[in-house]
């Protein structure tokens, strides 16, 4: 059952803490960046999809998470390959993929409210710092993750809306309607966060 983008199941990475895959998902990113051989890349590559791919997500759904992401590493692959190598190309590319595809595991296995917690208790220090608002950015953070399915659903819509008409899908003719369904549904979870006072003034520490 999904509930936003996070998918409910039993596998070891639902049942770990939240702290804990933040942290591996943070060594795994570090460390892949001071490789550069293709012989560990494509393991780890391999690793990071089976583990994406066993996290209860239906196929289809995890490949439609994928197209954003890929389309950009993809031009980022054809940049590389014509300024530098094929090799360090595919080098690139299998360190992003595998990165890409931990993540997505992550966060297909933890709740949007779960993130935001653990967010905000980690920047405590800050924020008695005064440094930051841990709430705020804690929120901020479970807003992004909450509007990547909605702006997502919201281009496939606009793109069969436009097929049906007979027009032909350009990135202009979509971009336009898709900000402003954005905004519109950022305006109106702005008006509930204000009507709810999830936002307080801070307070002073003496």
């Amino acid at each position: 059952m999904l509930n936003g983008l996070n998918v409910e199941g039993t596998t070891p990475l639902h049942r770990m803490s939240v702290r804990m895959k933040l942290a591996i998902l943070l060594v795994c990113g570090l460390a892949l960046y001071t490789v550069s051989s293709l012989f560990i890349l494509i393991p780890a590559f391999a690793i990071a999809a089976l583990v994406y791919f066993t996290t209860g997500l239906a196929f289809r759904e995890a490949v439609s998470r994928l197209k954003p992401i890929l389309f950009t590493i993809l031009i980022l692959l054809i940049a590389t390959a014509y300024f530098t190598s094929l090799r360090e190309a595919a080098e690139s590319f299998f360190r992003l993929m595998a990165i890409v595809l931990f993540a997505g595991a992550v966060t297909a296995t933890t709740a949007t409210g779960d993130f935001i917690d653990e967010i905000t208790r980690l920047l405590q220090p800050l924020d008695r710092l005064g440094l930051v608002r841990a709430a705020d950015v804690g929120l901020a953070f479970g807003l992004v993750l909450r509007f990547v399915p909605d702006i997502f659903n919201h281009y496939q819509s606009i793109r069969e809306a436009h097929r049906a008409r007979g027009l032909k899908v350009r990135p202009l003719t979509i971009l336009s309607p898709l900000i402003i369904l954005t905004l519109k549904d950022a305006d109106t979870i702005a008006m509930a966060i204000d009507a709810r006072g999830f936002r307080r003034p801070r307070e002073k520490h003496h």
